[in-house]
């Protein structure tokens, strides 16, 4: 997979309106400025047609599939509609099945609990914990960290080919990494898997609002990205592919709305009939309003043309790293080198500053919000840092001192919605930063460094 700019001109694709763009926040060395928003990886600003979309729809707010209201029948429809509209910007197959769950990671999970008993799971050790962790009942392989994309495609082959029973196989890669934006082969470890009989689930949550993702064209069984970093609000989540796994395996949760038909036998138990549709693994009262705010979503960075957001994003890509480059104390985290592609997510150390200390002075000095500890990635960010495993940190909790190196890194990320004005911003801090110091004294207080209520500093 790779992303080319030359046939679009990236000044033609003003950034999307988001909530939040003229949000102040006040400034430990006096007055307020726009918050600069550069922590998109976390968690997107909603898109403002997302909320307007929302707002109009919350009026007639109604329960969905069993309630026989004019609103109820409304929601019904706009709930389903939004699945369609889902299938459509995934480039679903006629036979996929797209099941709404709370996030990336209540998906991924949903799958582990939906694979065959005898199945062995393969995943990289670079993968997010979401990616990482959910397969605790199964056998799993982790995979070394692979330096090329080609490197990482060979060591799936190798490891597909010598396991043993051969048996159902699961693979499961990351679309764009968390930590260092890099895209991973996906095309290309999907074909892999096939040729040895194994299937493959990609984790899209930090490829889906940068670039699009095509099932079919990939090829990938199942796809799995959170709302919440495509511009929708919190708490609404997509895992769509093939049906079978799913339809075999017991619901994910159990109660109304996945059973079809429920009966007490005479002995005194209960007969259950399953839904064999997505229903089944969505149980319960859904999330309508979060599931249409996805469908708005796709349908709104579909409208703007998502090839020329996509221009638009790599232009500031390289902006980034230009102005990063001209920075000899900061280094920039990479698995698969300088050249590789990558999307809108860059992290890097600064040499001589703890990585907590400097985006507490990005936050209360400038205005900036970024990202820093592990990323939810620990095994990828260690190997990055080339520290070893047992070494302490966690994501968001450094224990160093302000001033003293750490075993994190900082990670700025950006989209649909960044104004160039703060990747300006953004790039200025640092060279600031690290030119003439911080201009405030920073302490650790519970595990976060935070501006001290004291005098700025002397510099």
């Amino acid at each position: 997979m790779s992303v080319s700019t030359a046939a679009l001109d990236p000044s033609v694709c003003a950034p999307l309106p988001v909530l939040g763009q003229d949000v102040t926040v006040p400034l430990v060395t006096g007055g307020e400025v726009t918050y600069a928003a550069l922590d998109y990886a976390a968690s997107a600003p909603a898109l403002q047609r997302v909320w307007d979309d929302v707002a109009a729809y919350a009026p007639y707010y109604g329960s969905v599939h069993r309630g026989a209201g004019y609103l109820s029948q409304l929601s019904t429809d706009l709930f389903e509609n939004s699945r369609r509209t889902v299938a459509e910007f995934l480039g679903c197959r006629a036979e996929d099945q797209v099941v709404f769950t709370r996030s990336t990671t209540d998906s991924l999970n949903l799958l582990a609990a939906a694979i065959p008993a005898d199945c062995q799971v393969f995943v990289y050790e670079t993968e997010h914990h979401a990616s990482l962790l959910p397969w605790r009942d199964a056998q799993v392989t982790y995979l070394n960290a692979p330096r090329t994309p080609a490197q990482a495609v060979e060591t799936l082959e190798r490891a597909l080919a010598d396991r043993d029973p051969y048996g159902p196989a699961l693979v499961c890669v990351t679309g764009a990494s968390n930590v260092t934006g890099e895209l991973w082969p996906v095309r290309e470890l999907a074909a892999a898997a096939h040729a040895h009989g194994a299937r493959i689930v990609l984790d899209a949550a930090q490829l889906a609002p940068h670039h699009p993702v095509d099932i079919a064209e990939l090829d990938v069984d199942w796809v799995a990205f959170s709302g919440h970093k495509l511009y929708a609000p919190f708490g609404s989540g997509v895992l769509a592919g093939r049906a079978d796994w799913l339809q075999a395996a017991e619901p994910y949760l159990a109660g109304g709305g996945a059973s079809r038909k429920v009966a007490r036998r005479a002995d005194g138990g209960v007969d259950v009939d399953w839904h064999t549709t997505a229903a089944r693994h969505e149980a319960g009262s859904p999330n309508v309003i979060g599931v249409y705010s996805i469908a708005s979503a796709c349908k709104a960075l579909t409208e703007a043309g998502f090839d020329s957001l996509v221009a638009r994003e790599q232009e500031l890509v390289g902006r980034v790293r230009e102005g990063l480059a001209e920075v000899p104390e900061v280094q920039v985290l990479s698995l698969f080198g300088d050249d590789a592609p990558r999307v809108g997510v860059i992290s890097f150390v600064v040499r001589g500053w703890n990585s907590s200390h400097f985006a507490a002075a990005l936050s209360a000095e400038y205005g900036i919000g970024v990202r820093d500890g592990l990323f939810c990635a620990h095994p990828l960010v260690r190997t990055l840092l080339g520290s070893d495993p047992q070494d302490p940190g966690e994501c968001g909790a450094p224990e160093a001192e302000p001033g003293e190196r750490s075993l994190n890194a900082i990670r700025v990320s950006f989209g649909a919605g960044t104004p160039d004005e703060h990747i300006d911003r953004f790039l200025r801090a640092v060279a600031e930063l690290v030119r003439e110091g911080a201009q405030w004294k920073y302490r650790t207080e519970d595990g976060r460094c935070v501006p001290d209520r004291g005098e700025a500093a002397q510099v």
